[in-house]
């Protein structure tokens, strides 16, 4: 009986490419190109699966040119490169990659935040400049991160792992919004109250983005957000680019609307708006919140499992869309 055939559409742990080649036909991309829409097309003529990195997208034109496609398997929690609405019409399967990254990528915004408010990229930069020749007792100061107030926009697992992490850890006043207010016990645990988005802006001194992109989220933090925040205030962004405005962004660090902002991720990143790039008071990571090895192998073998219970019963672990399988 012949294998089904997935393509692996960027580089990834060669262990996870043995272990998905004992079930599967598999093409692989090791030398990691970033190919053009009509290049994947090209490679997804004969493919029952693929396994994506969230950098694919797969929408209708896609999916109209590959009709033996059944499954495509995100490697990311996030799922932003999948037109969801027309992968269910074509009958194909879409799948991510949650939980296992979420007290990794927790971790990582929490650290942003520190880095961020304590202004220790620039202390680094000063520092390597050569321009640290005394101490002085205004030298380089942040804000500080304990007893402060820790907001939180987006309260899912991500988002009560920081804010666990600022209530138990750092003693921190944890508001948050959501678009839908967490249960009491949720609540208790995580040592947080809720709070109108507006009621967020205005009163953290520390916010952290959380939620994921869509539509309705695109510019969620724009310029007029931005103004009502404190001049005091960071911001921290580790959900999707497009979640703020980033020429806002820049514009609201050089005139200090606000003090300063941690952003892994970018408005069509890998490319970063050149204005923040000219702007200090910002820490900038490229999208290196979930970079661990246990965490990213973790990830990798999620959406294999994915890819191997769908063609071996038809029940992934983690769909996005399982009204498709419904009719299998």
């Amino acid at each position: 009986m012949n294998k089904p055939k997935i393509l692996i559409a960027r580089a990834i742990f060669p262990e996870v490419i043995a272990r998905l080649a004992q079930h599967f036909d598999v093409e692989t991309n090791q030398t990691d190109e970033v190919w053009t829409p009509s290049q994947l097309v090209a490679r997804l003529q004969d493919k029952q699966g693929v396994f994506a990195m969230g950098t694919e997208r797969i929408d209708a034109s896609v999916l109209s040119q590959c009709p033996s496609l059944k499954i495509c398997a995100n490697m990311t929690v996030g799922y932003n490169n999948f037109d969801l609405d027309a992968m269910t019409a074509a009958g194909v399967l879409g799948t991510n990659a949650p939980d296992v990254l979420t007290e990794t990528t927790a971790d990582f915004g929490f650290g942003l935040l520190m880095a961020t408010a304590r202004r220790m990229a620039e202390g680094e930069h000063y520092l390597r400049a050569g321009k640290w020749t005394k101490w002085r007792y205004d030298m380089l100061v942040g804000s500080d991160i304990h007893g402060s107030t820790l907001g939180i926009l987006g309260m899912g697992r991500i988002g009560q792992g920081i804010a666990r992490r600022g209530a138990l850890g750092f003693g921190m006043k944890v508001i948050y919004h959501n678009r839908s207010r967490l249960d009491a016990k949720t609540e208790v645990q995580c040592q947080a109250s809720y709070v109108s988005k507006e009621e967020l802006l205005k009163s953290s001194d520390h916010l952290v983005l959380v939620i994921p992109y869509s539509a309705q989220t695109h510019h969620v933090i724009g310029a007029a957000e931005l103004a009502m925040m404190k001049p005091s205030a960071t911001l921290i962004n580790i959900a999707r680019g497009g979640i703020v405005d980033d020429a806002a962004l820049a514009v609201a660090l050089r005139n200090k609307t606000i003090a300063a902002a941690g952003l892994d991720v970018f408005e069509g990143e890998p490319k970063v708006h050149p204005d923040l790039l000219t702007v200090p008071n910002v820490v900038l990571t490229p999208h290196i919140a979930s970079a661990t090895t246990p965490t990213r192998l973790a990830m990798a073998n999620l959406a294999a499992d994915n890819l191997i219970a769908y063609f071996t019963h038809k029940k992934p672990l983690t769909p996005l869309n399982p009204v498709v399988l419904s009719s299998l």
